[in-house]
């Protein structure tokens, strides 16, 4: 997926959450229980008075917390959850969008140091080469003078996607867009000169590391990596 698109979803995420709250109000409304069924897109957006691509997705992404089962053929219902355990979670996904940025960098690295030792276990040969291909553009970028921060997160997201864990990929496509905006927002990272150089280095040992199916060391370099990041975000 395009970070561009990424970002385009980042920018509707406000009317996206004011639909998952209507959701969340009439499954309390109607009193709703698990397996209860939802309207029809169709009838909820004309209820919300929203379009029906903006409903299915506001139902597609509680389909993803587990909140809502859609069946073909036969609609959209509300999980075999308790409504306290719903409205919790909705809160959650609403807050979502209010996260600091050093609580994104610091779940990011969390989440990456794990990400890195499955991808250098459970990497295959076409894992390897889209994250070379991540790497290059991203080298390119830098030794042209170029704004590479998109590259970057492909890179990452390319490691994401070789771990093998599709939660953990969905995760890092969550907090991503929001690591974007912030990045060009406040210039984080905007690599140049030798400091630009450092970091494709950074990016080749992760990369062998991979290569060589050695968790340990992937984790090490890849630690070594967030290093001024996380000096940005903490001490800056």
């Amino acid at each position: 997926m395009k970070l561009e698109v990424i970002a385009r979803k980042e920018n509707n995420r406000e009317p996206l959450n004011a639909i998952i709250a209507k959701i969340r109000d009439y499954i309390n409304y109607k009193n709703l229980e698990p397996q209860d069924k939802l309207p029809s897109e169709r009838m909820l957006s004309e209820k919300f008075e929203v379009s029906r691509s903006s409903v299915r997705e506001a139902i597609q992404k509680l389909e993803f917390y587990g909140i809502l089962k859609s069946i073909p053929q036969s609609g959209t219902f509300v999980a075999d959850i308790g409504k306290i355990a719903i409205n919790g979670i909705i809160d959650d996904i609403l807050r979502l969008g209010k996260s600091d940025f050093k609580s994104l960098v610091e779940t990011r690295i969390l989440l990456e140091l794990k990400t890195v030792r499955l991808a250098a276990t459970r990497r295959t040969e076409e894992d390897l080469v889209n994250i070379k291909a991540a790497l290059d553009a991203y080298a390119d970028k830098v030794h042209t003078g170029e704004d590479a921060v998109q590259e970057d997160l492909i890179f990452h997201l390319a490691i994401a996607r070789a771990s093998g864990n599709s939660t953990i990929n969905n995760m890092m496509l969550i907090i991503t867009p929001e690591i974007l905006t912030n990045f060009e927002k406040y210039h984080v990272c905007d690599k140049s000169g030798n400091e630009g150089l450092d970091r494709i280095n950074d990016h080749t040992e992760v990369y062998d590391a991979i290569v060589a199916q050695d968790p340990q060391l992937a984790k090490q370099k890849m630690k070594l990596h967030f290093k001024a990041l996380y000096e940005y975000c903490y001490h800056s």
